[in-house]
Order: structure tokens, then sequence, then C-alpha cells
């Protein structure tokens, strides 16, 4: 609606996880260097953890962008389904769907994940919203966290959760799944100065090429309703923007970021 007004070639703050929009804030970066790393020694189990909005599913998909071309990768984005339900969305993103029988699907993976280590090839299986995953497909993970040569792991496993995930490795029926976990890394809101470098990303990779949009008192008022969170920073920026065309003004100011609030009820 906006685009053409501020000389934009697609929506600066959209909700959508397009890594041509991730914004390299230190903690952003920080969790994406762990992640690299960890994966390349072999270490086996990962966990990020933050809060709603913080940026999970966007580092998620920077990092399967990231990953060498040796490694092959198994995202599932919403593991919320039972333990057969969620092997069975492993196969089918290896590609071995065909290669089941008699529901040994653990053998099944093993096969499949020597075969890959035999012509040098890595595999890291990626689970988004990891704090809704049940037992029995968590203790499912912990099995296969087991397949190893005796020299490496076979895969690497990468846990995206919100807070809630700390809790559920807590409970004493899958400790053993938390003592596995070799790398665990917290992302963090976004501090006052990042919230100002991360709008003038966004815009710039929109195609913005003109002055500041948010000026100080939108700063203020943005850092302030958000606390740095990424998604509600995005919500109140594109209303705002909306606004701000609406009315016939170009920059935007406290008023559109106060109204849009209201408009989101985040007042």
């Amino acid at each position: 609606m906006y685009e053409q007004y501020y000389g934009l070639s697609e929506k600066p703050f959209s909700l959508t996880p397009d890594t041509e929009f991730f914004y390299r804030s230190f903690t952003h970066q920080e969790a994406l260097n762990v992640l690299l790393v960890a994966i390349r020694a072999g270490d086996g189990f990962i966990k990020v953890t933050g809060e709603v909005g913080t940026g999970k599913t966007l580092l998620c998909r920077k990092l399967l962008d990231a990953l060498d071309p040796e490694y092959d990768t198994v995202y599932i984005p919403n593991p919320y389904m039972s333990c057969n339900a969620l092997l069975d969305a492993m196969l089918i993103e290896m590609g071995i769907a065909d290669r089941l029988e008699n529901n040994n699907y653990l053998a099944c993976i093993n096969d499949y994940l020597i075969a890959n280590a035999r012509q040098g090839r890595g595999a890291v299986i990626i689970l988004d919203e990891a704090q809704s995953l049940p037992e029995d497909s968590l203790e499912a993970i912990r099995l296969l966290s087991n397949l190893e040569t005796g020299k490496q792991k076979l895969v690497q496993i990468v846990l995206f959760g919100q807070p809630e995930l700390d809790a559920r490795l807590a409970q004493s029926s899958i400790r053993q799944l938390q003592q596995r976990i070799m790398h665990a890394y917290k992302l963090q809101p976004l501090n006052r100065d990042s919230v100002r470098c991360y709008l003038q990303h966004r815009v710039k990779s929109a195609g913005y090429r003109g002055p500041e949009l948010f000026d100080s008192s939108a700063l203020r008022r943005i850092y302030k309703l958000s606390q740095g969170i990424p998604r509600v920073i995005n919500v109140l920026c594109n209303k705002a923007l909306m606004l701000s065309y609406a009315s016939g003004e170009f920059y935007v100011n406290r008023k559109h970021i106060e109204a849009a609030a209201a408009d989101c009820q985040l007042q």
C-alpha cells in the first residue's frame, strides 16, 4: 500500500522470516556463530531459546542458508505431533520414506546417516518451536542423538524454543536429554541503539534510500513499547508507516507510533 510512496520494493516490516532482512545484532550474530561452530565441531546437541518474537524462526532459516553444502538438513517448523508422525516427517525430509520397514524408524534413519557419513556428508536436524514437543517425541529425539560411529556423532540436533523448553527439559523423566545438550544460547531483545540500526537495516533492505524515516521521538516510543522484541517492532512500524502515508506525511514521529500502539492494543 505505502511501498511506492516511500520508494520501497517491498514491505520492510513483514512478519515472514525472510533471510534477506536478517539483522546481525550482537545476540543474533553470536547465536548464529555458536550454532555454526558447534555443528562443524560435531558436538551433537544444541539448544537456542528466546521469548516470543525475538527472531528464532528467522535465525533457523539463516542457519539453513549458512550451513555448508556438505550437510543434509531436516527442518521441522512445528513438531507438535505424535512420535511416529514426527519421525515420518523426518523420513520425508530425508527422502527415505520408502525405505521404512516394520515401523523401525531408528534403523532406517541410522542406515541413511551411516551412508551419508561414508560419503563425507553430515546431517543436521532442526526443530523449531521445540517447547511443544510431546514427551514421547523428546525421547525419540534423545534416541536419535545416540546414533554414532566409534569416532563421531552421525547427526547434529538443534532445538529452537521458547523459555518453556528449559522447564520441559528439566523434568526428571527426560533429564537424560538435558544432559546431552553441549551448547545452549539464549536470544536477547535488542537494546536501544540496536533498535535504531534494526529499523535502518529493514527499510534499506526493502529498497529505501532516503534520510531516516523514524525520528528520535518515534524511536524512543518504539523501544519503550516493544522492549526490543523484533516482532513487536515490526508490527508497530508497519502500522506507523501506513498511518504516516494515509495522513500525507512522510516521516514517522511519536504520534504515529502512539496511534499504531493503540491499534495493536500495546499501550
